[in-house]
């Protein structure tokens, strides 16, 4: 499953932030219930119109997002 597929950014939805097509729900959202310790069941049971592949996406889009982040360490003086 390629999280292309069902993650997208419009403009007009949530400012632009990524989320689910179809929905207003935002993988910002979904990732913060995961970090919280919900299961991918019971993220799915409290939006039940977004399905575990949804969810999937959401944490495939995010893994994207920090492999492609760059860290430049401070050098103390």
């Amino acid at each position: 499953m390629d999280w292309r597929d069902r993650i997208v950014i419009d403009p007009h939805v949530l400012v632009g932030k990524p989320i689910i097509k179809g929905s207003r729900i935002s993988v910002e959202h979904v990732i913060e219930l995961m970090g919280r310790g919900y299961s991918v069941a019971e993220v799915v049971a409290q939006h039940p119109h977004i399905s575990e592949h949804d969810v999937q996406a959401c944490l495939a889009y995010a893994s994207y997002v920090l492999k492609s982040e760059r860290v430049y360490p401070l050098l103390r003086v």
